[in-house]
């Protein structure tokens, strides 16, 4: 099943019980709040901080800045400013799914857990969660310049980008502001929105196709068969 699809039938469920929980939400939930010992708890304060206001597109630039030499390699169109405009177009990427994300949210207007239940502060509604679609859809981009640029280590740079955006959005279920379906919703919107931009820069020859390695050669000149 597709993200996009994932995000339609998570939708469907919150629109099926008015906004309230699922079976297994409120079970995720009940989990989360009667075990929150006090080391994880600050641990997840710190993390869910990082998913919301300007953290997340400090990674959105720096994913740009990667990613410009195999947008273009040859500086046809980016030019001498090429690291500044791959990274200040990722971040537009970033904001322009920011944008689509509130108009959801807005849309469904799903309540939030229980007051009581909430370890830090948090505004609007419930569905999808922000700080996970936030810090998911910056985790992608950085996934997808290290990608297409493959610099030394990038597996291991692309690991640790996807397990911050997953503490992220356990953080919200843990510190009890959202429901575990918010969350989810989250990482399947960041995950199409990241599909969306791979897909539109191939389409418009802006992810430089591999270049195939040199054939050998015999000593003569003549390429080998």
């Amino acid at each position: 099943m597709s993200s996009a699809s994932l995000f339609a039938l998570l939708s469907v469920g919150v629109i099926a019980t008015g906004g309230g929980p699922l079976p297994l939400e409120a079970a995720v939930h009940r989990l989360a709040t009667e075990h929150r010992p006090g080391p994880l708890v600050t641990v997840f304060r710190a993390v869910t901080d990082t998913g919301t206001a300007v953290f997340p597109y400090v990674v959105a630039l720096a994913a740009g800045a990667i990613a410009a030499p195999a947008l273009d390699p040859d500086r046809r169109r980016m030019g001498a400013a090429g690291p500044a405009t791959g990274a200040l177009a990722f971040a537009a990427w970033l904001a322009l799914g920011q944008e689509l994300r509130f108009g959801l949210m807005a849309s469904f207007a799903r309540p939030r857990p229980a007051r009581q239940d909430w370890l830090v502060h948090a505004s609007r509604w419930s569905f999808p969660s922000g700080h996970t679609t936030s810090s998911a859809m910056a985790a992608g981009l950085l996934v997808l310049a290290l990608l297409l640029r493959r610099p030394p280590g990038h597996r291991w740079w692309a690991g640790l980008a996807l397990v911050w955006a997953a503490a992220v959005g356990a953080s919200r279920v843990w510190l009890g502001v959202h429901w575990a379906g918010d969350v989810a919703a989250g990482w399947c919107l960041a995950l199409a929105w990241t599909g969306l931009a791979t897909l539109i820069l191939t389409r418009h020859g802006r992810i430089a196709p591999a270049r195939k390695p040199p054939a050998d050669r015999h000593p003569g000149g003549r390429t080998a068969p």
